[in-house]
């Protein structure tokens, strides 16, 4: 006599989210969570975005950019009233001509405020938003990707971009700065120089606090994008509230409040940029934004483990 027929096993779908999308045994031989969204093919389909390539476009064209400007309204030095030293005031744009190293300053001196700010915030706030913006953040879910390894290669990958954003800009504007100025050493506004030989490893240490410097950036629109499904929304909310930071940074009224505002230690790099190494302001700078970019981090994996996904 045949054994009875079981009926088909239904799967328990009134778990908590969680618990749903990230199951504790696997459900088919084979099934290994950890190799589900690898960060290759994460990172290919970033590649593959028109606006990864629009960035990447604008990044790259802001040193010829500048060459032009320079070729048109002559060197910057405050002589030619094209404005250098605009009331006594010395900054790099004083020397931007001198040599490649010093183009390369500027051009990271003119975009660190804002410039680089955009592609962060663009990476990182376009990652889950625009997944659920094209009703394809439910199927990766269902495939099953763990919800904790959604976020972490989206991060992994959107983090890896912006990076890669900020080493494009110097790049371009060594290999630009020494056709137009020639290689030489980085002469400092104040007075002095450093060897040619010393301005890359200084100018690696420059992008390396301002990317650090703009973890609080990427964690800002890296919440924002777990929260919302406007993609759009999450990258305006990250710039405007990075802003807002810069605004109240300017209020000297706060006085020692400011230096707990991430804006305020933004241009500490420059002390990479003295003949004698100064780690101080970095340090404090890079302390400030990697506390505040590790609780908005936080927030974002807390809040998206129990979000309800519709979309």
């Amino acid at each position: 006599m045949s054994a009875p027929i079981q009926p088909p096993a239904v799967r328990d779908d009134t778990r908590p989210p969680a618990v749903r999308d990230d199951p504790g045994h696997p459900e088919a031989a084979g099934y290994r969570a950890r190799r589900t969204l690898p960060l290759r093919v994460e990172a290919m389909r970033q590649l593959r975005r028109r606006r990864t390539l629009l960035m990447g476009g604008v990044l790259a064209a802001l040193p010829f950019i500048l060459i032009i400007a320079f070729a048109i309204g002559g060197t910057p030095d405050g002589e030619d009233g094209g404005g250098g030293r605009g009331g006594g005031r010395i900054n790099l744009m004083d020397v931007a001509t001198e040599s490649a190293a010093n183009f390369a300053a500027t051009s990271l001196f003119v975009s660190a405020g804002f410039l680089l700010v955009v592609p962060v915030a663009l990476f990182c706030g376009d990652t889950v938003a625009s997944e659920a913006s094209w009703s394809s953040l439910r199927y990766l879910l269902a495939a099953p990707v763990p919800r904790v390894r959604l976020l972490w290669s989206k991060l992994v990958v959107a983090l890896g971009f912006s990076l890669a954003a900020m080493v494009l800009l110097p790049l371009v504007a060594l290999a630009a700065g020494t056709a137009a100025y020639g290689w030489g050493p980085l002469k400092l506004p104040t007075g002095g120089a450093l060897a040619a030989g010393d301005t890359v490893p200084r100018l690696a240490i420059v992008v390396a606090f301002i990317f650090v410097s703009q973890l609080v950036t990427a964690g800002l629109a890296f919440w924002l994008s777990t929260k919302t499904d406007a993609p759009l929304g999450a990258v305006g909310g990250a710039v405007g509230l990075t802003i807002v930071g810069n605004v109240l940074d300017a209020v000297t009224a706060l006085g020692s409040w400011r230096d707990f505002l991430p804006a305020h230690w933004q241009f500490a790099w420059a002390d990479a940029l003295q003949p004698q190494l100064e780690w101080g302001g970095m340090i404090k700078g890079a302390a400030v934004s990697v506390t505040y970019a590790l609780i908005l981090f936080a927030l974002a994996f807390r809040g998206f483990s129990r979000k309800d996904i519709v979309s």
